[in-house]
């Protein structure tokens, strides 16, 4: 992370208490329920990488700098930074990036320019990840935001465990395709939670 837009160094975080997002427990509300099934949007992955940095960096403070969006650009080529859109009338609406691992995906930031663009942004990687037999799902931190999503805070140790085995598992972000049909997303949503 940078401690903002225009900071030149870059420093690792490493919290007490870890952010992650149970890949069974992602909570979608009758109302992020509704607001899928609207089909006003589009999901695409990887379509506009960069342009999901950008908009994740575009607001006062940021902590996404030169280098941060050059390093996610690189890791990006060795597809191991990835992007979940959500598009609107041809135009990047939400969406959410982060890096896998094996079977770890880390979650770095996410923005809307529509409502609940994030969310489903997020419902769809979550459901992606569950598909693709992922094992954590890294948030950092738990926002207000995350929380309401299901996100929950655990100790570094209880992390670093679940971190160990998640990078042993031998599976790919890009072996499945993610899922467009929002009615199946739901209903693999409700099976889980």
């Amino acid at each position: 992370m940078a401690e903002s837009r225009d900071a030149p160094q870059v420093y690792w975080v490493d919290p007490e208490d870890r952010g992650i997002i149970p890949l069974s427990g992602f909570h979608m509300s009758r109302s992020l329920k509704r607001r899928l099934r609207r089909l006003d949007y589009s999901i695409a992955v990887n379509r506009d990488f960069a342009g999901v940095v950008k908009a994740c960096a575009d607001r006062d403070e940021t902590w996404i700098n030169d280098t941060i969006f050059a390093l996610y650009r690189q890791l990006h080529r060795l597809r191991l930074a990835h992007s979940v859109e959500v598009w609107r009338e041809n135009r990047l609406a939400g969406g959410v990036y982060g890096v896998a691992l094996g079977g770890a995906f880390f979650g770095e930031s996410m923005f809307s320019r529509m409502t609940d663009g994030s969310k489903i942004a997020l419902a769809y990687l979550v459901d992606h990840l569950r598909r693709s037999e992922f094992r954590l799902f890294d948030t950092q931190f738990v926002t207000p935001h995350l929380e309401s999503l299901g996100a929950i805070g655990i100790s570094r140790d209880a992390y670093l465990q679940r971190l160990r085995n998640a990078l042993r598992a031998d599976v790919s972000f890009l072996s499945l395709p993610v899922e467009t049909d929002p009615y199946e997303l739901i209903q693999r949503s409700t099976q889980t939670s």
